[in-house]
């Protein structure tokens, strides 16, 4: 008894559970949702046609179209919105054979070209499509098709989407921020074009990276279309290709490097928040040296997170988590868990530090905590096993690099082999984030098969598809039912006979970023903190079924439905027999990431709310679902009656917070108001 906290002992206290009640029979009433507010414009005619944000094309009712002058300029019969979706989908169906621009163009690339179409007339429908049918044009937006976008980006461009700085506007960003039209950008996700997927410096063809990510917060976070911004940084590019290719679009000039490089993002940075306090900005495929180093540069000072760093790291950390729950073992045995790691870039360490991270702190927190956490890892890059013998070794790797007093019983030395590796290592969980298709080779596979574990795990999270480490049918035809696997790009589930499959799980940043950005901007939070990204992944974690990740699902398939449950979180903590059957889409997958995100915030007293909603109301609604987490068992022994009143109002405040801010694809009531 001792240890319960007087913040539970006040919560006790009869006039807070008064208030509690009244509560429940008044919850709070919230503004209108963020998908009905209506919009002023200061044009009319066919400059609203012509502008994709507003044109609802023959949506238009009669009393809109005389409102806005549009009587005349669209054919006389309304339609709903729905029919125009029919209509647009038996058109993609019938054309996105015809699509293809030549024999090298892809089914995939046609439909990409077809979609793009749509958003360049009607963002509202565009996002509609995308959304009803996520799991098929997902892969479409983002990867793996959008790696063919990037590369082939100089041709395919018909009309600018985003912003782009160049190493020439220098001492020119603080104006240039205001040719943007928007007022209000709550997501910027920013790339220098360098490293892009697994294809390399693509240099101002990386713009297409920018924007399918945002995509992806409209879809899934349901962050207001007209409120993000896609950039590119062009500081030049050292793909020799590009620099010969006349049609490129780019600045046909090798790379800033050094002071020069990081002048023109401070610059940038400057810029936006300047005109944007309260944006979030998302960096996305900078290469290795830049991503750790810009990072730590701007995240205590600008609302920022690296996705490639800290999103992959989360979503990897969720995926290991749910690895150890399907070896039948409590998430609390995950420090024990030996981690191969293939892959020393900004995403692979970035998975390292944060995994030890979440390890260290089940273990105590203290030095001797993070001392047996970085012991579990052997990371292996392009020239083997990474230990303290190697010359220049990279600083963010040097704290994972093996030790001599380790490696004479383990029978390893500097530069091991892969294969050299797994073989003594014996891992419960090889990683892949190397960039490299096939390093899991049939030779490695067969290694994984003397696991220490009944279960081993293969994460190959690399992408687009072709830099996959390998795929799940040869992990499955090698390492039989018992595998667990995962991959960064998707792949369809394998049948191992006999009314058995092989699950081909995901690990898809989509899982976390969304929820992390619209966390983020609805707390109002100053800064992105660890502990923010860590209650991201933990949710996600926590988000599967017992009896699914038994059978080796370990991540939620996109488009399936999931009941949010709201008090899943405690009953999976005190008493998991008592499980809801999951039932909802990616965003509320998203609703639950975000609402952990915010309850973090006010715990970390970062949050200063969003909109009417200050940081005390926010507090209002977080405290007591964080004490509950903290002290669960405690609580339901003693205040079962209380405890289902106080989680829900709680919960369901948050959660309807987050879904009552969450834009959707409906037509918004438009006003013509004079200039």
């Amino acid at each position: 008894m001792a240890s319960i906290s007087r913040n539970l002992r006040r919560s006790l206290a009869p006039d807070r559970l008064r208030r509690l009640l009244l509560l429940s029979q008044h919850p709070r009433e919230y503004v209108t949702a963020e998908c009905h507010r209506p919009v002023v414009l200061h044009k009319r005619g066919p400059d609203i046609l012509h502008d994709p944000w507003f044109n609802r094309g023959t949506a238009f009712s009669m009393t809109e179209r005389d409102r806005l002058g549009l009587r005349g300029l669209l054919p006389p019969n309304v339609v709903s919105s729905q029919q125009q979706i029919d209509r647009f989908m038996l058109d993609l169906q019938r054309l996105q054979r015809y699509a293809k621009d030549g024999p090298s163009d892809t089914y995939p690339l046609a439909k990409w070209r077809i979609l793009n179409r749509l958003h360049d007339r009607n963002e509202t429908m565009y996002y509609k499509v995308l959304i009803d049918n996520i799991e098929e044009y997902a892969p479409i937006v983002y990867t793996p098709t959008v790696g063919l976008v990037c590369q082939n980006y100089s041709g395919l461009f018909r009309r600018p989407r985003g912003m782009y700085f160049s190493a020439e506007d220098r001492g020119e960003m603080m104006s240039m921020v205001y040719n943007w039209p928007a007022d209000q950008v709550d997501m910027i996700v920013v790339t220098d074009g360098s490293r892009i997927l697994g294809l390399g410096d693509l240099g101002v063809h990386g713009i297409g990276i920018a924007i399918g990510k945002l995509d992806l917060y409209v879809a899934a976070a349901g962050i207001n279309p007209q409120r993000v911004l896609p950039v590119m940084i062009d500081v030049g590019t050292n793909n020799e290709k590009l620099l010969k290719d006349p049609l490129y679009l780019g600045l046909q000039e090798h790379r800033l490097e050094g002071d020069e490089y990081v002048s023109v993002i401070d610059e940038f940075m400057e810029a936006v928040f300047t005109r944007w306090p309260n944006v979030i900005v998302q960096f996305e495929d900078f290469q290795s040296k830049w991503a750790f180093r810009l990072l730590q540069r701007y995240r205590k000072t600008y609302r920022m997170f690296n996705d490639d760093v800290q999103g992959t790291a989360g979503v990897a950390i969720a995926g290991l988590l749910g690895a150890v729950r399907a070896q039948g073992r409590p998430m609390i045995d995950f420090p024990k868990q030996r981690i191969v790691v293939a892959g020393a870039g900004s995403a692979g360490i970035g998975v390292v530090n944060a995994a030890s991270r979440t390890m260290a702190r089940m273990l105590g927190n203290n030095e001797v905590a993070f001392e047996s956490a970085r012991s579990q890892f052997w990371i292996v890059d392009a020239h083997g096993l990474i230990t303290e013998d190697r010359e220049d070794i990279d600083p963010d790797a040097r704290p994972f690099a093996r030790r001599k007093s380790e490696l004479g019983h383990q029978g390893l030395s500097e530069g091991a082999s892969l294969v050299e590796v797994v073989k003594k290592v014996k891992p419960d969980v090889i990683l892949g984030l190397s960039a490299v298709g096939g390093l899991f080779s049939k030779e490695v596979l067969e290694a994984l098969k003397d696991s220490s574990s009944s279960r081993p795990a293969i994460f190959a999270m690399s992408n687009p598809t072709k830099n996959a480490e390998c795929t799940p049918g040869e992990a499955f035809s090698i390492l039989g039912e018992k595998v667990i696997f995962a991959s960064g790009s998707p792949f369809d589930d394998v049948d191992l006979g006999d009314g058995k499959i092989g699950h081909s799980n995901q690990g898809n940043n989509m899982y976390l970023f969304p929820g992390i950005g619209l966390g983020t901007l609805l707390s109002g939070a100053r800064v992105i903190s660890d502990g923010m990204l860590q209650a991201a992944a933990e949710r996600l974690a926590s988000y599967m079924k017992e009896e699914e990740v038994l059978e080796g699902i370990i991540y939620p398939p996109i488009s399936r439905f999931y009941n949010s449950n709201l008090i899943f979180l405690f009953v999976l903590y005190a008493m998991p027999s008592i499980l809801i059957c999951p039932t909802c889409r990616i965003r509320d997958i998203t609703k639950e990431v975000a609402a952990a995100v915010v309850r973090e915030a006010v715990a970390e007293d970062l949050a200063e709310g969003y909109r009417d909603m200050d940081a005390y109301e926010l507090a209002r609604l977080s405290e007591v679902v964080n004490l509950f987490i903290s002290q669960a068992n405690y609580v339901i022994v003693l205040l079962w009656p209380f405890f289902h009143l106080e989680v829900m109002v709680m919960q369901e405040e948050t959660i309807e917070y987050v879904k009552t801010n969450m834009w959707s694809h409906v037509y918004p009531t438009i006003i013509y108001k004079k200039d």
